[in-house]
């Protein structure tokens, strides 16, 4: 009975006793939530006290809550910009923390490319992994047996680089998987992974990729649930899978690796995997992946897998349907929430639908403040993690061990509820991700129900849109709205005609705010929404060109709008089709306008 008792959690029964304690933890950290707030916050300024620019606001050795919201400041990345670029440059004076700067976390960037430094210190990576060693006690709650298998997780490094200054910067998953605490993590049951190390820590992405999926077909009945950091990077394995799937097959049929495998370390562990010719399990990925159906090709490959391990929030929720195809319509779990600058929480509900997925903030991370979202409230009017509230919208305002300090994340989040005491909060969109051309606004999460909308339209014809981007094209008169359009057509001969395209278009301006509409209906100062559909591999070469100027591949998201003009060059450059919306979208006035409510006709 006492062994029975120290395994229960108010959030369930611990599959053991290391995740009894960790359970145990989440309890403590959730019912104390503004208590654990007041120590971080404490603890936060007494270990910066020193340091220039807390001095600068009149905080020195003062650790009280209302002194630091009434003196320090609410912060871009821009307002911080001349502090950390001295510390790139090799200022080794306590600026922002009084600890040492060990190195820059890299954020995933914009669309031009332009990559953010976030300053970081060595205890912020044992923080790191206390939020990582929260998920799999959370998981084993809701599917049992992971012990009894592996996960297939498509993981990648980025090569580093150095600031004037001599300090490493890189992606915040590179720093965490080059760390001890990774490469020589305890064994555990529970949380086993198909890849080697050395192939993660392999810095050319073919190279990871092709021996971490060359891996995981070798223990293909092993494998229990299949990952990568977002929606896009599992994706992005698949279709490495449809391009190199001979070349594997032939690897597994002779029992040697490919020549193009030429990294020492994994050409040094692979025989650990690749030990015999295994002919039986060449023929079977040969009978597989020949035929060219790829509908369910993971559980097909991977029988026994459970779930998907992804993020499917946000800008990746588009990919949901094409995640449903390969894998036969398995659960996606999204576990977790972290950025460059900070690690967040975890989803205590990993199995819900991708559209009830909601995050609780653990407060022991940083000290966490919100701006609501509301044009009547000043942008000093920040409420606490223990006092927003239920349906709101905020953005989130960081404070960090590291020396953020008010900091504007610039993510939008919605209170779902509550756990205990601690907030659960549902992701929204990125802040300030717009279209825009004359007085209407279009953010990323009306984008994206615009284009959903649009390609129910293809569902007949069994098309789907694998990818999207756009851009405000501004040289025509009036400007108008492009859209970048990758297909994905079960049978290309059926695929979507011009007239269907055209309806797309027009679809896309239907769903699109009333702003926008009275701009094309009854202004003319916006034109004809424009559908540019780009061939197959388009947005796959994106991201290589990102990755090239020194975007990481686990951190890298497809921007939802784009300006940046050798993107802008290598999308026109693959375009196959050009479609416009073939007449007016709807638009009902306001009493107090002065406009028809819909023109018959461009």
């Amino acid at each position: 009975m006492a062994v029975e008792s120290t395994l229960s959690s108010p959030l369930g029964p611990a599959a053991c006793e290391k995740d009894a304690k960790a359970l145990q933890f989440i309890e403590e950290m959730t019912r104390n939530t503004d208590e654990v707030q007041q120590k971080v916050l404490a603890e936060i300024l007494s270990q910066n006290a020193e340091t220039e620019y807390l001095k600068r606001y009149g905080l020195a050795g003062t650790t009280d809550r209302e002194t630091f919201k009434s003196k320090v400041p609410v912060v871009t990345y821009e307002d911080l910009q001349p502090e950390i670029q001295r510390i790139a440059n090799g200022d080794r004076s306590p600026i922002l923390s009084s600890h040492p700067i060990s190195e820059f976390l890299t954020s995933s960037g914009t669309s031009a490319g332009e990559r953010k430094l976030m300053p970081t210190i060595k205890e912020e990576l044992s923080r790191r992994q206390l939020l990582y060693s929260l998920l799999m006690p959370v998981m084993n709650l809701y599917v049992p047996g992971l012990d009894k298998g592996k996960g297939l997780y498509f993981l990648f490094v980025k090569s580093e680089t150095k600031t004037p200054g001599g300090l490493t910067a890189r992606p915040v998953l590179t720093s965490y998987y080059k760390s001890d605490i990774f490469k020589t993590r305890p064994y555990d049951p529970y949380n086993v992974y198909t890849s080697p190390n050395e192939a993660i820590l392999c810095s050319d992405s073919f190279q990871s990729m092709y021996t971490q999926m060359l891996c995981g077909l070798l223990q293909r009945q092993e494998v229990l649930r299949v990952g990568a950091v977002f929606a896009s990077g599992l994706l992005r394995a698949i279709r490495f899978l449809q391009l190199h799937w001979r070349q594997l097959a032939l690897d597994i049929q002779t029992g040697v690796i490919s020549d193009k495998i030429t990294d020492p370390c994994i050409r040094q562990v692979v025989p650990n995997y690749l030990q015999k010719p295994d002919p039986q399990l060449a023929q079977f990925i040969i009978d597989e992946c020949s035929t060219g159906n790829w509908e369910g090709i993971i559980t097909r490959i991977w029988p026994k897998t459970k779930y998907l391990d992804v993020i499917v929030t946000g800008a990746m929720a588009q990919y949901i349907p094409t995640l449903d195809y390969y894998s036969g319509g398995l659960p996606k779990a999204c576990t977790m929430y972290a950025s460059s600058e900070c690690y967040f929480g975890l989803n205590l509900n990993p199995m819900c639908k991708p559209s009830e997925v909601s995050y609780t903030i653990m407060p022991n991370m940083g000290y966490f403040e919100f701006l609501p979202q509301n044009p009547s409230s000043p942008a000093t009017d920040l409420v606490g993690l223990a006092e927003v509230e239920i349906g709101k919208e905020y953005e989130l305002v960081i404070t960090t061990y590291a020396g953020l300090n008010r900091y504007r994340v610039g993510d939008i989040l919605r209170v779902t509820g509550f756990h205990n005491s601690a907030p659960r909060f549902q992701f929204v969109r990125r802040k300030n991700v717009l279209l825009s051309i004359d007085s209407d606004k279009t953010d990323e999460a009306e984008l994206q129900k615009a284009v959903e909308n649009a390609s129910k339209l293809l569902k007949e014809l069994e098309t789907r849109v694998v990818e999207y981007t756009s851009y405000a094209e501004a040289k025509t008169i009036p400007g108008h709205y492009v859209i970048y359009w990758e297909l994905l057509m079960k049978d290309p001969s059926r695929g979507p005609s011009k007239e269907v395209l055209e309806q797309c278009c027009l679809e896309m301006e239907e769903s699109l705010n009333s702003v926008y509409r009275q701009c094309r209906v009854a202004d003319n100062s916006i034109g004809a929404l424009e559908i540019r559909v780009v061939r197959s591999g388009t947005f796959e070469e994106l991201m290589d060109y990102a990755i090239s100027r020194g975007a990481s591949i686990n951190q890298y998201k497809v921007p939802r709008c784009v300006s940046f003009t050798p993107i802008m060059e290598l999308l026109d450059s693959r375009v196959l089709s050009a479609h416009f919306s073939p007449t007016y979208p709807t638009w009902t006035p306001h009493p107090t306008d002065r406009a028809t409510a819909r023109r018959p006709s461009i």
